[in-house]
């Protein structure tokens, strides 16, 4: 597929040691890019505009671009590649030995937050690490409370929590990869729609080199209202076969795959299980009991798959 490149005037003699690989589909980056530029490092930025189609979001972008100080790239795809094609895509423009995937709805929480992934490479020169993310700068908004409430259960945890399973803890909202790790282990383009293609990645990674976790978060921003939700759990449903076909070992240990299992059993599928997900959708709810029936009906979904 053939994209459009533009560069602001320090990229062409940029020597960065991060690449730091920002994609983005209807987002807009540029309050991130604002607060990377922020920081004087030896970075560079490229950006992957994966078939937005909005030219007034893209003239901005590039009048922003224009003007900082940071060697920046912008490639825009007139059509959707998809999550795993085009972090590909984005490492085929890195120049630097390391590369950071830092998702667009992401916003660091450090003003350090650069220079601390710069001094870890110096120091160990890792061949994975992952730095977490956070709901510390999020808004509080009723119709987003389930998915903060997800969240700060399972993903906002610290470094020493995510290192029990490094390998589940691998999500390219805020990951540092190694340019000869990812040369030999690059993403799995079979992934489509929502979900997993991170992780499945961090599967095969960690048979071969260590997965590092630190505590160097940025927040997610992007929370979803619990209709999305759901919506992204039903795409995600064939990729987390695609999951359990390549990993079996792997994934039994999930608790998942556990429940999965156990639903699979469990007859009459069909006529129980938008009665889940409708409890899960109901604002009126006790939050705690949502977010149960959420994850209920995920593993719901799943059994399809084991």
């Amino acid at each position: 597929m053939s994209a459009t490149l533009f560069d602001n005037a320090p990229w062409a003699s940029a020597q960065p040691r991060l690449s730091v690989l920002i994609p983005f589909k209807g987002d807009d980056p540029r309050a991130l890019i604002a607060t990377l530029a922020r920081e004087p490092a030896a970075v560079e930025i490229v950006l992957l505009d994966d078939g937005t189609g909005d030219s007034a979001l893209s003239g901005a972008l590039q009048a922003l671009i224009a003007d900082l100080p940071l060697p920046i790239r912008l490639v825009t795809l007139a059509v959707n590649e998809g999550r795993a094609k085009g972090r590909n895509r984005l490492v085929s423009h890195a120049r630097a030995g390391h590369f950071l995937f830092l998702d667009s709805d992401m916003a660091p929480d450090s003003p350090d937050f650069l220079k601390t992934w710069l001094a870890l490479i110096e120091r160990t020169d890792p061949a994975v690490a992952f730095g977490g993310f956070s709901l510390d700068q999020v808004e509080p908004r009723r119709d987003q409370a389930l998915h903060w409430a997800m969240a700060a259960h399972s993903d906002c945890l610290s470094a020493a929590e995510r290192s029990l399973s490094p390998e589940k803890h691998v999500f390219t909202s805020n990951l540092l990869v190694r340019r000869d790790v990812f040369a030999a282990e690059g993403f799995d383009e079979g992934f489509a729609g929502w979900g997993w293609e991170d992780v499945e990645w961090g599967m095969r990674v960690a048979r071969r080199w260590p997965i590092v976790h630190i505590d160097n978060t940025a927040t997610h921003l992007g929370l979803d209202p619990a209709s999305v939700i759901a919506a992204k759990y039903e795409q995600s449903a064939a990729n987390f076969a695609r999951v359990v076909a390549a990993h079996p070992d792997v994934v039994s240990a999930y608790p998942s795959y556990r429940a999965a299992k156990i639903l699979r059993r469990v007859p009459l599928r069909g006529l129980w299980r938008p009665l889940i997900k409708a409890f899960a959708l109901n604002a009126l709810a006790p939050l705690p009991s949502r977010a149960f029936a959420m994850r209920l009906y995920r593993a719901a979904l799943y059994a399809e798959a084991v």
